[in-house]
């Protein structure tokens, strides 16, 4: 079953459960799925590691969305927001956790031979195949700064 074919599951079970949060975050996140599918020159089927890139888009989306409503003061719609990412992240792989990254930072600067920032470039292009969301992008160049200084 591809990740497209789980999210439409998923979608009428919880219909079905009258789960307004997760019904209406799939909805969403399909539309965003079909989008992509129709972007561009021809219309395709997406592949499982293309809808998975969609799906860890609208998690940063929600991610961002909480942040920027908390510092509003909007702490329901910060709420919303991550009720909605909570049902985004059962799709999504695990997380890496901060040692793992790290380690595999070290490894990734160790391997491109980069000694400053002006090779973060190279670390960055190692890093993102064996990374591919597990980890916010952010985080990531945060961990790659942190060893390359």
């Amino acid at each position: 079953m591809t990740l497209k074919e789980t999210l439409q599951s998923d979608l009428k079970d919880a219909m079905k459960a009258r789960d307004q949060v997760a019904s209406g975050t799939l909805r969403m996140t399909l539309a965003a799925i079909k989008t992509a599918e129709v972007a561009g020159d021809t219309a395709k089927e997406l592949t499982d590691d293309e809808a998975l890139k969609v799906v860890t888009k609208e998690a940063k989306k929600r991610r961002e969305a909480a942040e920027a409503y908390d510092g509003a003061g909007r702490q329901e719609l910060a709420d919303q927001e991550r009720a909605e990412l909570v049902v985004l992240e059962k799709y999504l792989p695990a997380q890496l956790s901060d040692a793992d990254l790290d380690q595999m930072v070290a490894e990734a600067v160790v391997e491109s031979g980069a000694t400053n920032m002006g090779g973060m470039g190279k670390v960055m292009q190692l890093l993102q195949p064996k990374i591919a969301g597990r980890a916010d992008g952010g985080k990531v160049a945060a961990a790659v700064k942190r060893a390359l200084s």
